[in-house]
């Protein structure tokens, strides 16, 4: 399943350098990653569990059109991994990407609690390769997590 949405930045949306701020594009690829699991999910709710990657490659300006892609890339009983592209179109009509983000969503039922959720079966090339690499940054999730929970519960 995919999502896409644009948005013009507007003067709300930039820092004193008239750049977006990138926690706003943080919450736009949030809503668009999302809005594609949900639609994988067969509408169940989708929440955020990591934002496990997130590379800002070029700034963005006031006035550029900003266009965010979501795709299903990989699910598991409960999670799925999308990842999600974001392009900017400047004024003159270039389109350039500016960020990359993998994100992983928990379905989850009405009282909060992890649901299963459809499979996400890859058919094309393309997609069979995103998700084998998506297993193997699950793995390294895994781990990292594990690692976090032993330093928090030394505390």
């Amino acid at each position: 399943m995919q999502a896409a949405m644009s948005q013009i930045v507007m003067s709300g949306d930039v820092n004193g350098a008239n750049r977006l701020f990138g926690g706003k594009l943080m919450q736009w690829i949030d809503i668009t990653g999302a809005i594609a699991c949900r639609r994988q999910a067969g509408g169940k709710h989708c929440v955020l569990h990591i934002a496990d990657s997130m590379r800002f490659m070029e700034p963005v300006s006031m006035n550029d059109i900003v266009t965010i892609e979501a795709k299903v890339t990989w699910t598991g009983r409960t999670s799925l991994e999308c990842r999600v592209e974001s392009t900017v179109e400047s004024g003159d009509g270039t389109k350039r990407l500016v960020n990359v983000a993998y994100m992983l969503y928990v379905c989850v039922d009405d009282e909060g609690r992890p649901t299963p959720v459809q499979p996400f079966i890859p058919k094309t090339e393309k997609e069979k390769a995103e998700w084998k690499e998506a297993v193997k940054r699950r793995k390294i999730r895994i781990e990292r997590e594990e690692r976090e929970d032993r330093i928090l519960n030394q505390r």
